[in-house]
């Protein structure tokens, strides 16, 4: 792979968000192809790493961090969602810093066998954990009803009811390649134009897949239990549907209420805030977007972990908005 894919976006200013000391125990949510983890071991950190992909975590145990005494890298083959319950398991209840780099990677997206993306033809599979329905499995058997709304809700896709449509009628589909041509005829996709209209629609079908927006909700929840007081969480989105669970997740927790008329008196905090110093979003600079497009569309936020409890799983509240109206 290219120099490009191993530097993690926003990588300098995800470290900085940690604030780390030497020997910090931190969580590398999000493995992949290690970027990350490189930065945070580089800094003097015990590290220990989560990928729900059994090919990131088989790559990573050839690290020689893994086989020091202790390890200064520990991998866990489990979902980030799960990685208070994991650590646990170890004896660990706190750390000091989270990373997480939500959504695909760049390893699985430009391995056409894994079936993430339409740039090489390959198995419509779309499975992170290698395991359960696929990609194709949901295409060929959902009705076009259900199609419609998952690509509505998770890629905005406006016209999503032609293209559940079209889907069912080009029946069966196996391929990458022959999803997106029918996404693409669907459209009346124009060759050259600036994006390809199949993006959004390989976008919702792999979150459904991976389900992936309620995995980053118990994450977050996760981290909320796991950092200890000062301990910091730096989260990277790649979409707005991830950017706005992220956002309300820290404005929630930090105690911060959403504008309102300034006739009505502000309610008063129900609790005290697990989270304060929230950032503003971030987002990469125009050289770094010039070495790795990818970076685009990438935001960055972290806040820092207070003293209070955390709170109850169940009452950290779903931000995906209501249900929307689209095209027929």
């Amino acid at each position: 792979m290219s120099e490009a894919l191993h530097i993690p976006v926003l990588r300098e200013e995800v470290i900085a968000a940690l604030a780390l000391v030497p020997g910090a125990l931190v969580v590398d949510a999000t493995f992949g192809a290690g970027g990350y983890t490189r930065a945070l071991l580089d800094a003097g950190a015990v590290v220990h790493a989560f990928d729900r992909d059994p090919d990131a975590i088989a790559a990573g145990q050839s690290w020689p961090e893994t086989r020091e005494n202790p390890p200064r890298l520990v991998l866990h083959p489990r979902r980030f969602s799960e990685m208070a319950a994991a650590l646990g398991e170890v004896g660990i209840i706190e750390v000091a810093g989270i990373a997480m780099d939500i959504g695909v990677s760049s390893m699985q997206l430009d391995q056409a066998a894994r079936g993430f993306a339409f740039a090489s033809d390959g198995p419509l599979d779309m499975r992170m954990e290698r395991e359960g329905p696929s990609a194709a499995d949901f295409v060929n058997t959902a009705d076009d009803s259900e199609i419609a709304d998952v690509l509505y809700r998770y890629g905005e896709e406006r016209q999503s009811r032609r293209v559940a449509r079209a889907i069912v009628a080009a029946r069966p589909l196996t391929t990458t390649g022959q999803l997106a041509a029918v996404i693409r005829k669907a459209l009346g996709h124009r060759p050259g134009a600036p994006k390809d209209p199949a993006t959004r629609s390989f976008q919702a079908i792999r979150i459904h897949i991976n389900a992936e927006l309620d995995e980053l909700e118990a994450g977050l929840a996760a981290a909320e239990r796991l950092l200890k007081p000062g301990g910091r969480l730096a989260v990277v989105s790649f979409h707005s549907l991830e950017d706005r669970i992220v956002k309300q997740f820290l404005r929630e927790a930090s105690g911060a209420q959403a504008a309102t008329s300034r006739h009505v008196p502000a309610a008063p905090a129900a609790r005290a805030p697990a989270f304060r110093d929230v950032s503003k979003a971030i987002r990469p600079g125009a050289a770094e977007i010039d070495r790795n497009p990818r970076a685009r569309s990438a935001t960055l936020r972290f806040a820092t972990r207070s003293d209070a409890p955390a709170r109850a799983p169940d009452s950290i509240r779903h931000a995906r908005g209501g249900p929307h109206e689209y095209d027929a």
